[in-house]
């Protein structure tokens, strides 16, 4: 199913650049100016899970001065904008997790906003295949999860019926979920960001969040407006405001760190590395085909991804990033690669999968050596047919004894003065986009309990 929307909102609006505006808004900073303006509520990052908070703060509480902040010249820089596009149906969480519960709400709610806007998207499915038995039993684990979870219409289908939703691909059992969908998740990033201006908000770009103060804690303070006592700032700008949430993405550890608050979990950056398939050998892929995960590894495997524009995307792999926005090897940050590489949790992770490790770099280097693992799906594929394509960057939120954390997780450091101001996002890997909107209705909630907002 193929959904061509007919007002999208055009890209435009995000990337002309100007020294420092505010977009939707009349506020500007003079180079000299000392202003610092004032709201209720001011959102640190401009991803999808903070513009989906954004929005639904701005719908809920009309009459609060909103703001958001963002360090890059554009909404979706980061993980919002470079991640595989899948609206996905809840199948693979854990049963009870935030997860599993978001998931399914994101993936109505994300339906009926697309059409609501416009926004193109293709309800294309997904199959999860086993390729033997003992994946045929991982497989019933995974259809068991989803009629907990409350995934909507899946089935299982036998070997015999793979070819009539995908006709290339081979396997002896597979899910069949068809709700699965793909959409551009920078594009709803940036129609949430319009609904926000519209409501009102203001959304400030090239605004790197530097630190967090109370001001009525600075020596000799005489604050002529005591009612935004906390104070957002980079190195030559800042906003005043009554209380705080981070959505921080890459960033969320360094963002509660800034804050007072402890720095685990840590995040730990892993590069996901795609291949594109070739042209001729595009229309072998339908929707998505995923493999059946294996619980020995902390990370899912390759799958088969279409993309909005007919290409097919191909993995992706998991190799640490040498930079927290590292999407190449030739992205480099000393420091951040030193913080990666002297955590323990890492260290642990790291001994623990040495094997996986080895072989996941050793296909970033040699592409081709992933071919045979596509063929277990596909067996027309041959090395011919694929080339390097696009690459993401995870923020892995990870704990010291090594493990990976593997649900949403949200915080507030209520035992200081600062830290009770400050609503924390502290992990929202995928689905993150998929569970934008659900998410973000969970953070109004919070913010209203926590914050005790009009």
């Amino acid at each position: 199913m193929i959904r061509h929307g007919v007002n999208s909102v055009s890209r435009v609006w995000l990337r002309s650049k100007v020294d420092y505006n505010v977009l939707g808004s009349s506020v500007r900073f003079a180079s000299n100016s000392s202003y610092e303006p004032e709201y209720d509520v001011a959102i640190v990052g401009g991803g999808i899970v903070g513009m989906a908070a954004a929005r639904e703060l701005s719908i809920r509480h009309p009459n609060l001065k909103l703001c958001v902040v963002e360090k890059e010249d554009r909404l979706a820089a980061h993980q919002s904008g470079h991640n595989s596009g899948v609206i996905h149906a809840g199948i693979y969480y854990k049963p009870g997790s935030l997860k599993a519960k978001l998931c399914v709400e994101g993936l109505h709610l994300s339906y009926k906003y697309l059409d609501e806007e416009g926004i193109p998207y293709k309800k294309c499915g997904k199959l999860i295949v086993a390729l033997n038995d003992l994946e045929v039993s991982r497989l019933m684990d995974l259809y068991g999860r989803a009629q907990l979870n409350g995934v909507p219409d899946v089935k299982l289908i036998d070997g015999s019926e793979i070819k009539k939703y995908e006709p290339y691909c081979k396997g002896v059992k597979a899910i069949w979920s068809p709700h699965t969908g793909i959409v551009d998740w920078g594009l709803v990033t940036e129609h949430y960001g319009k609904n926000f201006r519209d409501n009102g908000g203001s959304i400030y770009l090239d605004f790197k969040v530097t630190g967090f103060e109370l001001t009525e804690d600075k020596p000799g303070s005489t604050e002529v407006h005591p009612e935004y006592p906390v104070r957002v700032y980079s190195k030559d700008k800042a906003v005043r405001c009554k209380y705080v949430l981070t959505c921080g993405g890459l960033q969320s550890d360094k963002l509660a760190e800034l804050s007072g608050c402890s720095g685990d979990p840590h995040i730990v950056p892993f590069r996901g590395e795609y291949l594109l398939l070739s042209k001729e050998k595009a229309h072998m892929v339908r929707g998505n085909i995923y493999p059946v995960p294996d619980p020995r590894f902390p990370f899912l495997g390759v799958h088969f991804t279409p993309r909005m524009n007919g290409d097919i995307w191909l993995g992706p792999n998991a190799i640490l990033a040498f930079k927290r926005e590292g999407y190449s090897y030739f992205d480099i940050d000393l420091k951040e690669l030193w913080q990666a590489v002297s955590y323990r949790g890492f260290q642990r992770l790291a001994i623990q999968y040495v094997g996986f490790g080895i072989g996941e770099m050793l296909r970033s280097i040699f592409p081709r050596l992933q071919v045979s693992t596509l063929q277990k799906f596909i067996p027309e594929i041959k090395a011919s047919d694929i080339k390097r394509g696009p690459a993401g960057v995870r923020a892995q939120a990870m704990n010291r004894d090594g493990s990976l954390e593997d649900d949403f997780v949200f915080h507030r450091e209520s035992e200081c003065k600062l830290g009770a101001r400050i609503l924390h996002c502290r992990n929202a890997p995928s689905p993150g986009a998929t569970s934008s909107l659900a998410i973000a209705k969970m953070i109004a909630d919070k913010c209203k309990e926590e914050f005790d907002i009009a």
